[in-house]
Parts: structure tokens; sequence; C-alpha cells
């Protein structure tokens, strides 16, 4: 602690500034709650952290503070006042978290760089149990919110943006990693690599959601199992959600629209077992659905509007159930390259079904198969889908639907919906 000069040992308000010197960030600690303010006794973040006790509060008010390579040690509560920015150098990590029960909420980061060599996060969390990521906005980040390792922990109400233009340039807007029990909620994510990335993720919700105009996923996760997704919108990425070597997903009133291109889709599954798809809607992908590997899906009461396929069901997908679906203005509502596909189709609706109700039960009384002879010829020569408006490609429908031989004829659905369903 400073010693008071000799010469002014005598005044009174030589005895104040010797009080008063702790408290401005000389070597005080353990103090319930730091203030940081442009023109205040604590300007900076990094020294309120060190500053504030295990418990603590520091509040951060409105202005710009320039902050680099931050760590939060001790259980805190990181509160903004104001809309405060905290500006990276961008060459470090802005904040990084290692203890358990810390809250950020309420600020601005921006500025951290691309790396070709570590995942640089304007947030990491690692190894740490129950924090909150509540109400904060990100931009200028090459990865967002990393967290690894980690418990417990929710990531609610932060609209993350980036601006990069290619995928080797961007990192991820929210990136788990052997991750388990986490909550991330009510967050808008756009212009990243992926919006949101898993990886060994068990156990952890996803809900309400907004993941658009990312250069890749709008949601891509692999080996997590037991996770739940439920009412997220994943619009016009450069693919919608790609689910990959994972068990036991549920995938519930979801939106997967406007993800068009060569290799677009909606949805992916690829070697997964056990998910249950129910309520989502699908609407204006190249692709709706596709299974690849998929074992024992259930996919009930879903919507597919106005996709080029809803749904392409490959040949190693085996033991699914998709029933009570809306089919509506698809160009082809199922194909296959499988000529005896395992999965069962009852009770959905298709507008292309010419059938009839003569008891008007609802049901149609003749089955419908979806797979339209020339989905079966795309799938072996694209270019083919030049002829898709022709005479010639309805006439062979229609000689397909009087006479099937070449679709396959498991794959039919024995009790069509006559009206759409709710």
């Amino acid at each position: 602690m400073e010693r008071v000069p000799r010469n002014t040992r005598r005044y009174g308000f030589a005895l104040a500034a010797w009080v008063c010197i702790p408290l401005a960030g000389v070597g005080a600690q353990n103090l319930d709650e730091v203030t940081v303010s442009a023109n205040g006794q604590v300007r900076t973040l990094g020294a309120a952290l060190r500053l504030v006790r295990s418990g603590g509060r520091v509040v951060v008010t409105a202005g710009t503070y320039r902050e680099q390579s931050l760590v939060a040690q001790r259980a805190v509560s990181i509160v903004g006042v104001g809309s405060p920015t905290i500006a990276g150098d961008g060459e470090h990590v802005i904040l990084t978290v290692t203890a358990d029960d810390v809250t950020v909420r309420g600020l601005r980061f921006t500025h951290v760089n691309t790396s070709y060599t570590e995942d640089r996060a304007v947030i990491r969390v690692q190894d740490a149990k129950r924090c909150a990521l509540l109400d904060n906005r990100i931009d200028d980040a090459f990865f967002g919110i990393y967290l690894a390792g980690v418990v417990g922990c929710r990531i609610e109400g932060n609209e993350l943006v980036a601006t990069h233009s290619r995928e080797t340039t961007s990192g991820n807007g929210i990136h788990l990693w052997s991750s388990r029990d986490v909550v991330i909620a009510g967050n808008t994510v756009h212009g990243f690599r992926d919006g949101i990335y898993f990886e060994f993720v068990r156990n952890t919700e996803v809900s309400r959601n907004v993941s658009h105009d990312n250069l890749r996923y709008g949601l891509h996760f692999m080996y997590s199992d037991n996770c739940r997704y439920i009412g997220n919108v994943f619009r016009a990425n450069g693919s919608g959600v790609a689910v990959m070597y994972t068990h036991h997903v549920q995938m519930t009133g979801n939106r997967f629209e406007n993800n068009w291109g060569p290799a677009a889709y909606g949805l992916l599954l690829k070697e997964i077992s056990d998910a249950r798809l129910e309520h989502n809607v699908f609407s204006r992908n190249t692709t709706g659905l596709v299974a690849d590997g998929a074992n024992r899906i259930v996919a009930d009461r879903n919507d597919f509007i106005g996709n080029g396929w809803a749904i392409k069901l490959d040949a190693s997908t085996v033991a699914g159930a998709m029933t009570r679906n809306n089919f509506i203005g698809n160009t082809f509502d199922l194909s296959t390259n499988s000529r005896d596909p395992s999965t069962t189709l009852s009770g959905n609706y298709w507008d292309a079904y010419r059938g009839y109700d003569l008891n008007r039960d609802g049901i149609g009384d003749v089955p419908f198969r979806p797979v339209r002879l020339f989905s079966l010829i795309v799938e072996r020569h694209e270019p083919a889908l030049i002829l898709l408006r022709s005479a010639f490609v309805g006439l062979l429908d229609a000689a397909e639907r009087a006479l099937p031989a070449l679709t396959p004829v498991s794959l039919a659905d024995a009790r069509p919906s006559m009206q759409r369903l709710q």
C-alpha cells in the first residue's frame, strides 16, 4: 500500500487520499460490487475482475472498453448497463471463463480475427459448470461462443453476427465440444460457417433459436446423443441441418426453409438411429429431408411444402415409419435408390393422390405410391430434369401408376388421407 509523503501527513486530505487508494484499484480485492466506467475509479473490465470477490458483481456502464485476454477465474456476475462494448485486439480470445457460476449479461463484444491455428472465440468457457451467457451481442467474430468441457450452462437471448464470405475464414457461432446438460435458447445466429455446432454433446436442449444465412449449416452436430431441438428456425443456410453419427435425437416444431443449392437440404440424417421428427415444417428446400443410414426414424405430423424433393430415402435407411405427414406442392414427394425399402408409410396426405373414398371415412380406398418413375430416372441422370414439365414425363408417370413395375412396391401408403392433416 502506498505511503503518504512526509510533508503531507499533517493534513486531513492526505489521510483521506491514503484511505481511498485501495478503492481505486491499487491492491484492493474481494469487493462485493465493482462498477466499470470510462471516467470512474475502475476503467477496465480486466481491473474489475481482479477486484471483485467470488460471488460478487461487476457492472459495466455505457461506453467502449478495449480489452484483451480477460479471464473470469472466480464466480462472478458481469452485467452491462446501456449496452457497453468490449472491443478485443483481434488476436486473442476476448473473455475466457474458467470458474463455475459465472454470468455474463447485456454486453456487446466485437473484433476477433480469423486464425488458422486456434479456435479463437469471443467468449470461451473451459471446464466450468453452470455458466450463463444472456442477452449479449457478438459481432465481427471468428468463433462466437465456444464451450469446451462444460456442464449445466445456459446460452440465451444472444445475437451473434459474422460477415465472412468463405468457410475457410469463418468459425462457428455457438460451438460446443464435449459438454452436457446445456440449454441454448432464443438466440439469433447468422453469417458464420455453422450457426450452431455440437460434437460429443449429451442431454442438451436447443430451442427457439433462429439460425440463418450461415455459410455451411444452420445446425451441425456429430456424436451428440439424447439431445432435443424444439421450435427453431433454420433458414437460407448453405444447407439446413446435418445430424451425423448420433442416437436418440428429438426434433419437434422446427422450421427448415429456403435452403437452396446443388447439394442443399433442410435436414440430413446420416448414420443415426432412433430419431423422432414431429410437427416440423420443411418448406422451399432443394431437398426437405435426406435419410442416409438412418435407422428406426419416426417422422410424424410434419409438413413438406414446396420442396424440390420432399424426402430422399437412401437404401441404407431401414425400419423407419412416416405417418400423418402432409406433402404439398413438392416436385417429388419421395425418392429412393432402394428396390425394397423397409420404411413404412401410413395415413399421410399427398396432394398428388388421385384416388377415391367411397365410404367417406377420410381414408383413400386405394394405396398411393409416391415414388414417381421419373424420379428414378433423375436419380441416375440428373440432367433429365430438363424434361420435368414435358408431356413425355406425364405419360411415363401415368403408365407407372396404371401398371407399376419399376417403382418400389413396398413403399406405398395403404391409408392415404383425403384431407390435409392438422
